[in-house]
């Protein structure tokens, strides 16, 4: 919860003391410990969440142009623009 959250220290402050309150919850000292190591590992933990998360890491290539439609059936829709993007995603390193 703390990292999906990557919660600011009075978030986690609270978050603790909620769970410290709670039937089964935690310790006192064992959110003690959880605050330290979330303080000194903050940075590391929520890269690496996002590192997990992420289809691929980076975008190749981007091609893109605008079409015009001159000839249809139906008057309304001639001349309506049309958008078309391609993107060619990749690893690092890939």
């Amino acid at each position: 919860s703390i990292a999906s959250a990557d919660m600011d220290l009075n978030q986690l402050e609270a978050f603790l003391t909620a769970q410290t309150k709670k039937q089964g919850g935690i310790t006192s000292d064992q959110a003690a410990v959880i605050a330290k190591f979330w303080k000194n590992h903050r940075t590391q933990i929520h890269e690496s969440l996002i590192n997990q998360s992420r289809w691929d890491n980076g975008l190749r290539n981007m091609n893109w142009r605008v079409d015009l439609k001159a000839q249809l059936r139906h008057m309304d829709q001639i001349n309506t623009p049309v958008a078309i993007v391609e993107m060619e995603l990749g690893k690092n390193g890939q």
